[in-house]
């Protein structure tokens, strides 16, 4: 499985259009035929940069299933949503899961 932390902000306070996020489940689920996203209440984020401030954020999560985790693939399309929604870094995780 691999875990999506999109950030409904951009680093200058204004929030990200819908069209964006539409664009990012499109290409998930064109690449991996679904995706489950976790849209309704924004997880929120806390922590502490080395100057000493704090940042927040909220983010939603995509989160989509795959067989066999292509980790070329996932980086180049990290770096392409890092520069859509112009952040400096993006988390893209990945889980091993067992079905049940």
């Amino acid at each position: 499985m691999a875990q999506l932390l999109l950030p409904l902000w951009s680093n200058g306070g204004e929030r990200f259009s819908k069209a964006l996020f539409e664009q990012v489940r499109e290409e998930l689920v064109k690449q991996f035929g679904g995706l489950t996203a976790y849209t309704r209440t924004p997880a929120s984020g806390v922590w502490q940069e080395k100057d000493g401030g704090t940042v927040h954020d909220e983010i939603i999560v995509y989160e989509v299933m795959v067989e066999n985790l292509d980790e070329n693939w996932w980086n180049s399309y990290r770096k392409k949503l890092e520069k859509r929604f112009s952040q400096d870094e993006l988390v893209i995780r990945a889980q091993e899961i067992r079905i049940l």
